[in-house]
């Protein structure tokens, strides 16, 4: 199964149609007493976002623009795998693989692609069982299974040399390809990356200690999100793939806890629009549960918690404002070729602050 076809989106109307007579006949949860962000998404923010999702949101504005670059669906180990192709303008262009976080899916690599096609031929898939790479088909999809996928699809399309751009889990992918296929790798540039800690806490700087504190809070107060999906995957598909309204909530929280540091609502680190095409992608392609299967798949992973040989291909480290990576435990795990801070943005750096994202990664592989 090496044939790669090309691929169209085109959601049905009876699909759009049902989407928003289910928005509009949510049954709502009364607020619970005191409730804040800090208890989950309000009550009021959500009824309103649904009513722009049911009314305003203009999917079939999106979905053009999701097909303006070429993409294409080809099989790996029995799992389909959607990936856009873009080439760039000239003919020896370097190759750039960029892959991707959750929540946003490859929806949220959609800023870097205009200004990074102009300098590099660019692949950008959807991880198996995200999005358009359709529900899971098998388990097992660990991260080291992921990547080996990934370079089996740059060999399918020709490519011996390429690089790689991973956020959050992105990057988890991106350097298990530096274990994996290291003469292959021109480069690798992360951001997000959560570095485990190790034993050596002496003479941590005040912003490495915040970043610690950070790491403790999400771990006593944030992480539900990951155990939910990790222990009973069948169970949360069931309330997600039923109900656009839990869906909705579901993805929208992280947007706001995981963005820039100190907003009030998540729509001032990232546009409506952007986190309800992410929204929207998932309801659609009923990924709910491939998505929660795969963080079971990583959690279940022995391999997954023990030491890992450590990357020797040239990393290109991008923290931004709210990451939590700490320098002496990523330059424990690979080549610490460039360290870049920036004093704004989240976890998803490429949808808050795209230019600090494709400048930082032209200047890096520019520099190779």
């Amino acid at each position: 199964m090496n044939d790669i076809r090309p691929f169209q989106i085109d959601i049905a109307q009876s699909d759009l149609d049902d989407l928003r007579e289910r928005l509009t006949r949510a049954r709502w949860t009364p607020a619970l007493p005191g409730a804040e962000w800090s208890k989950g998404v309000p009550v009021d923010y959500l009824r309103g976002l649904a009513q722009y999702w049911a009314n305003e949101f203009d999917w079939r504005k999106v979905e053009a623009e999701l097909n303006r670059h070429p993409q294409f669906i080809t099989e790996i180990e029995g799992q389909p795998i959607h990936f856009k192709h873009i080439r760039a303008s000239r003919p020896d262009a370097p190759v750039l693989l960029l892959l991707h976080d959750n929540p946003g899916g490859a929806m949220g690599l959609l800023e870097l692609l205009e200004p990074l096609s102009r300098d590099f031929d660019l692949v950008v898939p959807f991880m198996p069982g995200f999005g358009f790479s359709t529900p899971l088909t098998s388990t097992g999809w660990t991260v080291p299974r992921v990547a080996a996928a990934f370079a089996q699809l740059m060999t399918r399309l020709g490519y011996d040399r390429f690089g790689a751009h991973g956020g959050g889990g992105g990057a988890n992918v991106a350097l298990e390809l530096g274990r994996q296929v290291p003469e292959r790798l021109t480069g690798l540039h992360v951001n997000a990356y959560v570095a485990m800690p190790g034993e050596d806490f002496e003479g941590l700087t005040e912003t490495e200690q915040a970043r610690m504190a950070t790491v403790e809070r999400f771990m006593q107060d944030g992480f539900g999100f990951n155990v939910m999906m990790s222990t009973r995957p069948q169970t949360i598909a069931h309330a997600l793939d039923d109900s656009p309204i839990g869906v909705l909530a579901w993805v929208v929280e992280k947007f706001k806890e995981w963005s820039t540091p100190g907003i009030e609502l998540p729509e001032q680190a990232i546009a409506k629009d952007r986190m309800l095409t992410d929204v929207s992608i998932q309801w659609f392609t009923a990924t709910s549960g491939s998505i929660a299967q795969s963080y079971h798949d990583v959690a279940h992973d022995p391999g997954a918690w023990g030491p890992k040989e450590r990357v020797t291909v040239p990393t290109a480290f991008a923290v931004s404002a709210g990451d939590v990576t700490i320098r002496r435990w990523a330059e424990r795990d690979a080549e610490v070729a460039r360290w870049t801070e920036f004093d704004r943005g989240g976890a998803y750096l490429a949808l808050e602050e795209p230019e600090l994202v494709v400048a930082d990664i032209r200047e890096f592989f520019g520099s190779l």
